[in-house]
This record gives structure tokens, sequence and C-alpha cells, in this order.
């Protein structure tokens, strides 16, 4: 049983660590950030503040709710590319149990 268990973790330390990619959203155009959100199912995205560009902003997006963790839902958002135009995609926001339609930041 001893073995077995030095067995496990020894296996357990030697997976893969499953890192989130990170992205700048201004160095992409919209089809190639919503396609690495789509193939990675979450990622980091950063982009400079349009009222303080000297301010960099970022975020976690995801594909679906299912990256989400509990309390939260996938809520539209949207990130500057470098094709200048808003560019939509999901985030991770949370949500009042007592009034759904509520979000909270």
């Amino acid at each position: 049983m001893k073995v077995l268990l030095i067995a496990l973790a020894a296996t357990m330390l030697a997976a893969p660590a499953h890192a989130i990619s990170r992205y700048n959203s201004q160095g992409m155009s919209c089809g190639q950030v919503q396609a690495a959100v789509q193939r990675e199912g979450a990622v980091i995205l950063r982009y400079r503040s349009a009222r303080n560009p000297s301010l960099t902003l970022y975020d976690r997006y995801v594909s679906g709710g299912r990256f989400c963790s509990v309390g939260e839902v996938a809520v539209g958002s949207s990130v500057p590319t470098r094709d200048d135009r808003s560019c939509y995609v999901l985030t991770c926001k949370s949500y009042d149990r007592e009034n759904v339609f509520r979000f909270r930041d």
C-alpha cells in the first residue's frame, strides 16, 4: 500500500502544470484573440488603458461558463485589438445570489 501511495504521489508531481497563457490583445486581430480564447479555454489578455495609456489593464477571459468559478457566470465584454475595433469576449463575474440579474464588481 505504501508503494502505491508513493507511486501515485510521483505521478502527480510529474503531471504537466496547466499555466494560463498571457497575450497582448492590441498586438492581435480580433479573430486571433477569439481563436486563442476558444483554443485554450481561458487566457489573460492585457492592453493599454484608453483613458491613461501609461496603465496596462488585464483580465481573465474564457470561452464559456464552465471555466468560471462557483458563484460566477460568463458575461460579455470587449477588448481593444490591433484592427482598431472592440472585440467581443467573455469574462467571469460574480453575481448577487439574491438578485441574479445584478453583477458585482
